[in-house]
């Protein structure tokens, strides 16, 4: 089975692999040698993250995507974040580990059905999370993240009438902070709607000093009880200048491995899931990325992302809004 029928069939190259090899080595050869930059989110595992040339959220990536001049973009994380960077570097080609790894929160949003709720509501703007699919994006006005969703929406007229999605939770939020009435796509995270409140309550009992620090796409009850609430780079900027020595994060627990890096001396404690078994909450998707993957995809340069240029061009204009505002206000 060659390279493309393994991506056709398995959604990955799952090519046989030199046992005597070193898969870092040979990424970090082939990276140079094929000019390409790997990109990984905070979730995706240590030693991925590790290798990543640059590890951020989705707005630091999306940022640093549009400033590469690497002509590979290897994107570990989930598909949306590999189709943002492809919208904003058609020219470069664009490869992840897994086609599989999708993303709960943008799937709840199908394209059909978000056009029949926009035009349910006429003359609403359009504000969409990057956490979506690039036909959602081509009917956005402007794309946001957790960590200038905030500041986008402030910046827009206050008698503008708002559709945002797909997270309802995060909208909630915005919704609190500014007080807006925006009109909210009901879509969720299934990674942050897990968490488990009570057995939060009680790690706060357990540790009385420590801080908690949520993501804001965690359910309203948590989001009330936190101390702090951010982007995971916003929690990871927190943490290290907040005077605590003890803190309760409630978000995916692949951000952890940069906060110990960054603040070795503190006690960082995940936040369980409802159903968790390992007292974290880790995105499944998020963690279908390897280093064999990895090594596969670099080596064979797929799977590969590709977008009709027709939807590019149309996806393009909210996220180019958004970078535009960002490095207005400083974000």
């Amino acid at each position: 089975m060659t390279a493309q029928e393994d991506v056709k069939k398995f959604g990955f190259v799952n090519q046989p692999i030199d046992s005597n090899i070193d898969l870092k080595s040979e990424i970090l050869r082939m990276k140079k040698e094929k000019n390409a930059v790997i990109l990984g989110h905070f979730y995706i595992n240590s030693e991925l993250q590790d290798i990543s040339d640059y590890v951020g959220d989705s707005l630091q990536l999306a940022q640093m995507a549009a400033k590469t001049d690497a002509e590979i973009i290897v994107f570990l994380g989930v598909n949306f974040m590999g189709e943002t960077a492809k919208i904003i570097c058609p020219d470069k080609k664009v490869i992840i580990p897994d086609l599989n790894a999708g993303c709960s929160l943008a799937d709840s949003c199908p394209a059909d059905e978000f056009a029949k709720f926009i035009a349910e509501h006429p003359g609403h703007t359009v504000v969409s999370y990057i956490n979506t699919t690039a036909a959602i994006k081509s009917m956005t006005d402007i794309t946001v993240t957790s960590s200038n969703a905030k500041q986008i929406v402030d910046s827009l007229p206050a008698d503008e009438k708002i559709i945002f999605g797909p997270d309802k939770n995060l909208g909630g939020y915005i919704n609190a902070q500014t007080g807006r009435n925006m009109v909210l796509w009901n879509g969720a995270c299934h990674v942050h709607r897990r968490f488990d409140l009570e057995a939060i309550l009680k790690l706060k009992e357990e540790h009385p000093g420590a801080k908690i620090i949520a993501h804001p796409e965690c359910e309203k009850p948590v989001v009330i009880v936190a101390d702090f609430v951010a982007s995971t780079a916003g929690l990871l900027k927190y943490v290290k200048n907040n005077d605590a020595k003890e803190f309760i994060v409630v978000t995916e627990s692949g951000i952890l491995h940069q906060m110990r890096k960054a603040v070795p001396e503190k006690t960082l404690i995940p936040a369980p899931a409802l159903d968790s078994t390992c007292g974290c909450n880790d995105c499944n998707f998020m963690k279908l990325n390897t280093l064999e993957k990895l090594y596969n995809c670099l080596k064979y340069e797929m799977p590969e992302i590709t977008i009709p240029e027709d939807v590019r061009e149309k996806a393009y204009r909210p996220i180019k809004r958004m970078l535009d505002v960002s490095a207005k206000l400083g974000l």
